[in-house]
Order: C-alpha cells, then sequence, then structure tokens
C-alpha cells in the first residue's frame, strides 16, 4: 500500500493556502503568541503594529528562547530527515507537520 501525505500551508489570518507562510511569535502583556502568515498578511501584522513598535523600548530576548528556537531548529532538520527515509513527503522549509513529529516521537 502506497501512503502520500501532503503539506498545505494556512494562512492563519485568511485561512488561505500560501506556500509561503512562515510562523511569527510576538508577546504582549506576558503572553507569547504564534501564528502562522503569507507575505501579505505579516506585512499587514508589521503595519498595524508600526506605531505601537516605533513608540515602545526593546528589552531584549532572554537567552532562554534563543536556545530554545536554536534547538527547535536543529529538532526539525533531524526529524526532516528522519521522515523522509522513514517515506513521509516533508517540505524543506517550515513547520514540521504535527503528524510527523508525532510519528518521529513515537520511533525514538
Amino acid at each position: 500500500m502506497a501512503q502520500k501525505i501532503v503539506t498545505l500551508y494556512i494562512d492563519d489570518l485568511t485561512g488561505e493556502e500560501a506556500q509561503e507562510a512562515a510562523t511569527h511569535t510576538f508577546s504582549l502583556d506576558g503572553v507569547s503568541y504564534e501564528i502562522d502568515l503569507g507575505p501579505d498578511s505579516y506585512e499587514q501584522m508589521l503595519q498595524a503594529f508600526g506605531p505601537f513598535i516605533k513608540a515602545s523600548r526593546k528589552v531584549g530576548r532572554t537567552r532562554k528562547s534563543r536556545q530554545a528556537s536554536a534547538s527547535s531548529r536543529d529538532d526539525s532538520a533531524a526529524i526532516r530527515a528522519w521522515a523522509k527515509d522513514a517515506g513521509y513527503e516533508v517540505s524543506n522549509r517550515g513547520r514540521v507537520p504535527a503528524e510527523v513529529r508525532e510519528a518521529y516521537t513515537k520511533a525514538h
């Protein structure tokens, strides 16, 4: 039996398929958020946040978040390599689908 897994990247704002969608993070009142946006939606978010960003102060990133981000990229690379060897169809960029991450976790 053959299996084909198709990964669709969806813009969280428009609900439309967006091949170039990327995950963006932001924080507000101590709560961190993640959103997947295509280039047009990301530009729309930047324009909306623009006046507030210009009037704000940067507080920098914590060391922990940088380590988590680097670790996440390393994990994604390992998961992609495993998934390709295991017959999953995964993109070289973007978010690794949850079902692929789960299969990787179960296999390791």
